[in-house]
């Protein structure tokens, strides 16, 4: 069938090379001028499938109180008179529950384990080369309480398939030298072999590519203002020029701008941006600068070297659809990446950026049919965005196609409060 897809992020494009594997003819409409420019463009790096735990838990209520009203916070809620915001909070606190949190992390674990695979059969179809390193990730600890907490995190993973290895100090040093410099010492980490790190634009462009050589049309500059409904279809998706593009079946990949389009049509759906930071930092051959892909999890910070630039990114503030660079919160992710590496105190050549991660409460993506038979959604991944791409495109895919899903779709069912 004909099938038209809205937005080529990471998500967007993944989806397109799902669906064209799958025998169907694809279109892809994005706003901007290539793929990859917003969410997808500076994320961390990392292809994360052991950080599966969700931003809601348990202790998550305490932090944002702790950090409520500073601007250097790594969790901070902006307060807005904004319903959506609230409604989303609301629903945010309900999802911190014990019960939610171990549902919501096994579910994400399955996708990132399905992901992971898929990932795999694309590189070794294609040949990719988008800086991937397969080093595994290293959460580190600086607090001795954290650490106890990630050693009960670590136990309980491992017993969901993720086999997340607790590490003394020493290994940890062993497992990335470079902090071994740090000033704020290292007590211990945890380490997931199999996950790694790349970069989610470079690798976006050349599928985007790769889609382009089996037929799929991409057109750039293209804004969609609305889908056009006919009884119980979409029928067409109009531009804002006017031009009406007819299709069998629609896709919503359209990251945290999903919601307000799928509002127009009756459709709510709890996906609000969380933005997030990074810095892009040149490095030279002999910069003492880490290998292997690390997480920090006091300050909510992820390090990937990508090419000859190290990548730091993460926090998250709730801020609406605000896309400002505040200096802030740049300095202080800066200032924590010089305590852990002092090398890089004399590093000059930075690169900010900030993009809008699609959050849903529970950071559970919604992934299928909407209520519209032809509607469907593949939105809402949160922080894991570039961890779960090709699972959940290849899971749509599978749906779209009336195939047996490779995993147990219910979880990511696109119908809120089913």
């Amino acid at each position: 069938m004909r099938v038209v897809v809205l937005g080529a992020g990471v998500i967007g494009v993944t989806t397109a090379w799902a669906l064209s594997r799958a025998g169907h003819e694809v279109l892809v409409l994005e706003r901007q001028q290539a793929p990859a420019q917003e969410t997808s463009f500076a994320n961390g790096g990392q292809l994360s499938v052991s950080h599966a735990e969700p931003w809601a838990n348990p202790q998550a209520p305490w932090q944002i109180l702790k950090w409520l009203g500073k601007e250097e916070a790594p969790l901070l809620w902006r307060m807005r008179a904004d319903v959506a915001q609230w409604s989303w909070g609301c629903r945010f606190l309900v999802e911190c529950l014990p019960h939610r949190t171990r549902r919501n992390t096994q579910s994400l674990l399955s996708l990132g384990l399905f992901s992971r695979r898929a990932l795999a059969e694309i590189r070794d179809e294609l040949d990719l080369n988008y800086h991937q390193m397969q080093r595994g990730i290293l959460h580190f600890y600086t607090d001795h309480a954290a650490f106890e907490h990630a050693k009960r995190s670590a136990e309980f993973l491992s017993a969901t398939g993720v086999e997340r290895l607790i590490k003394s100090a020493e290994e940890c040093l062993r497992i990335e030298p470079a902090l071994a410099d740090s000033r704020d010492p290292i007590v211990g980490g945890t380490f997931t072999v199999d996950d790694e790190s790349g970069d989610a634009r470079v690798f976006t462009e050349a599928l985007a590519r790769a889609c382009a050589q089996r037929g799929v049309d991409f057109r750039f500059g293209a804004t969609v203002s609305t889908l056009e409904r006919h009884q119980e279809r979409i029928i067409a998706a109009k531009m804002t020029d006017g031009e009406c593009l007819v299709a069998d079946a629609f896709v919503v990949a359209l990251g945290c701008h999903s919601a307000p389009l799928l509002n127009s049509l009756g459709l709510k759906f709890p996906i609000y941006p969380l933005k997030g930071y990074s810095a892009s930092i040149a490095i030279q051959a002999d910069t003492m600068a880490p290998y292997v892909s690390l997480t920090d999890e006091a300050h909510k910070l992820v390090f990937s070297r990508l090419g000859d630039v190290l990548r730091v990114a993460g926090t998250a503030e709730f801020a609406g659809y605000d896309l400002r660079v505040n200096e802030t919160r740049c300095a202080a992710l800066m200032q924590r990446t010089r305590e852990i590496f002092p090398s890089l105190d004399a590093v000059s050549q930075i690169e900010f950026w900030t993009g809008l991660r699609p959050a849903t409460p529970g950071n559970v993506p919604f992934i299928g049919v909407t209520e519209i038979p032809n509607l469907w959604l593949n939105s809402g991944h949160g922080t894991l965005g570039w961890t779960l791409a090709c699972g959940s495109a290849k899971l749509l895919a599978q749906m779209m196609s009336g195939m047996r899903p490779g995993i147990d779709q219910t979880p990511f069912r696109a119908r809120y409060g089913d």
